[in-house]
């Protein structure tokens, strides 16, 4: 995996949101690649890695690039944003759920505003 995107995000992310304390992460290359761990070391953030084997730990992750990021296409942080806030919005207001009783997740827990996400 290339380190690029990720980096790409982490930036995005520390100069829009500030910086954490702390960022964790797998212990994949993109991730323990110089590049990565360089932008988090000079923003003063902490490095925390998950055990190696803990597979569990990016269970939500990797469903999400199987799912959504792969198929789609999504290749820049932009594009991505973009999907993800579509693919989100859909699902918590527009997608009936059985176990909900036909409802959407907006519907069940608090109405569809809270389920808007920032692009």
């Amino acid at each position: 995996m290339d380190a690029g995107f990720c980096v790409e995000a982490l930036e995005e992310a520390t100069s829009r949101h500030g910086a954490p304390d702390i960022f964790n992460t797998g212990h994949g290359v993109q991730f323990t690649s110089d590049a990565f761990t360089g932008v988090l070391k000079a923003a003063s953030i902490r490095i925390s890695m998950d055990g190696k084997g803990r597979w569990v730990d990016n269970v939500f992750v990797e469903w999400l690039w199987r799912s959504l990021i792969i198929p789609q296409g999504l290749r820049t942080v932009a594009e991505a944003r973009l999907g993800i806030s579509n693919y989100f919005r859909f699902y918590n207001c527009e997608c009936w759920h059985q176990f909900q009783d036909w409802q959407t997740p907006g519907q069940v827990y608090g109405g569809s505003a809270m389920w808007q996400v920032e692009v």
